[in-house]
């Protein structure tokens, strides 16, 4: 989709540089961090958010997000995805936040 921030990304077309890539995933920090280590782990084809989401490509996503994690030294982490405006998502190609670097509390929100 031309119109999707995070379709332009996936396809390299913003310079963006990835912390981490595979087929059917990239990895790169958030411009808006909420803890030292934020990245965002977006898949290469278009989905509004996880209700639309095949399973295959959730277990994908998680296991690139594993990756990500290790690739930057992280043993303790968290991932969160919103989905919905009263969720917090504000970008609706489905994206998983991969938060570390600090102890995190609970509830998160």
């Amino acid at each position: 989709m031309d119109d999707c921030l995070f379709c332009r990304i996936a396809g390299g077309k913003m310079g963006t540089e990835f912390v981490y890539e595979n087929r059917d995933a990239v990895v790169f920090a958030d411009i808006s961090p909420q803890a030292p280590v934020h990245l965002l782990v977006v898949p290469r084809e278009h989905v509004a958010d996880i209700t639309s989401a095949p399973p295959q490509m959730l277990g994908r996503l998680f296991q690139a997000a594993t990756e990500a994690a290790a690739r930057v030294g992280l043993d303790q982490f968290r991932l969160v995805v919103n989905t919905g405006r009263d969720a917090g998502q504000t970008v609706f190609h489905l994206h998983i936040h991969l938060l570390g670097g600090r102890s995190m509390t609970w509830p998160p929100g």
